[in-house]
């Protein structure tokens, strides 16, 4: 039996087309799958079930057995969702402006875009050193920047 057809549909928000670029850190297992998996033509799917349709939410645990292939790294109970939720904590921990984390989130509203960010201790330690590198650039006479923000 065909399953019927699906037509995907814009992105829910203009911000949703975008180009991404990826982590130089993961280009060689996308390019590997791209050559494996992924037909030549403009739209091609990236994921596909075994007849070349679109993977359905319904089927995609059993097909990609996710529940065996996350416990087996020890990441039982992590969601498919979860992983852009990772990638997104971890754009955020890049130092980017809030803009630049919506740019590349698809995001067009900041709050979305604010769930993503949160205080942490390496980034209050990152804040710390850079305050110390200001101070020590000041005290050196070497300071850069904005001298009237003075109160």
């Amino acid at each position: 039996m065909i399953p019927p057809l699906r037509i995907a549909g814009p992105p829910r928000s203009r911000a949703g087309v975008r180009t991404v670029i990826m982590p130089h850190a993961v280009r060689a297992e996308l390019v590997k799958h791209l050559a494996e998996f992924v037909g030549p033509e403009d739209g091609a799917l990236l994921f596909t079930g075994k007849k070349g349709f679109a993977v359905r939410r319904p089927n995609f645990a059993q097909l990609s057995k996710w529940t065996k292939v996350v416990a087996g790294l020890g990441l039982k109970g992590l969601h498919f969702h979860d992983l852009r939720h990772a990638g997104n904590v971890w754009a955020s921990k890049a130092g980017m402006s809030t803009k630049d984390l919506m740019a590349r989130m698809g995001h067009d509203d900041m709050r979305a875009a604010l769930i993503y960010q949160r205080a942490t201790s390496d980034a209050d330690e990152r804040i710390a050193a850079k305050l110390s590198e200001l101070v020590e650039d000041h005290r050196q006479g070497t300071e850069v920047g904005d001298e009237d923000t003075a109160d």
